[in-house]
């Protein structure tokens, strides 16, 4: 089974100054580009996910904005794909699905962002499809939520979603120990 690198909305909209600033997105943009120089090395298919706003009212990922430009910690290069996405779901109108058939892929590595929001709704998308799906926690970043006058620090909301997601729709790992599988997995091959 062949495996792929699924980077998230990665754009820069999402980090300090743009228009939905998360927490943790350096260290999350820091372990993605881990990953992606990984699967680069052992020339495995990257998938690069950008969401372009269209939803009336929309605040972010406005169309034709920087803020709505891939990171430059995980720029494309040539060559790998790029699909853009409207909404959280990456699967959701989009050629995703066909493009992974096509390239006989039948695992997901995840990183990107926002944890409770796309990440999220990606993860169950794919395991709802038959993807084994390793999600990398270090590579994500989310920020802090509130409801019912209750504040919910961005710490808590990572911890949980990723509980929630690991375990029933994919295995939730650190990059360093993604890598090293990837690695011993080529190796044995």
């Amino acid at each position: 089974m062949k495996t792929g690198l699924l980077i998230i909305d990665i754009q820069n909209d999402y980090f300090p100054g743009g228009r939905m600033a998360l927490e943790g997105t350096g260290r999350a943009a820091d372990n993605a580009a881990a990953l992606l120089a990984a699967f680069r090395r052992l020339q495995l298919p990257v998938i690069h996910v950008q969401h372009v706003a269209t939803q009336p009212g929309a605040t972010f990922f406005l169309p034709g904005t920087e803020g709505a430009d891939i990171h430059a910690s995980v720029l494309p290069r040539e060559g790998e794909a790029v699909i853009q996405k409207h909404y959280p779901s990456a699967f959701r109108q989009t050629r995703l699905l066909e493009y992974l058939g096509q390239q006989g892929i039948g695992k997901l590595v995840v990183a990107g962002m926002m944890t409770h929001m796309c990440i999220d709704t990606s993860t169950r998308a794919a395991c709802d499809l038959g993807f084994a799906i390793e999600l990398a926690h270090d590579a994500c970043a989310t920020k802090a939520l509130s409801f019912g006058g209750v504040e919910v620090p961005a710490g808590q909301v990572q911890a949980a979603y990723l509980a929630a997601l690991d375990g029933v729709f994919a295995t939730v790992r650190d990059t360093q120990a993604i890598v090293a599988a990837l690695a011993a997995e080529q190796a044995g091959s």
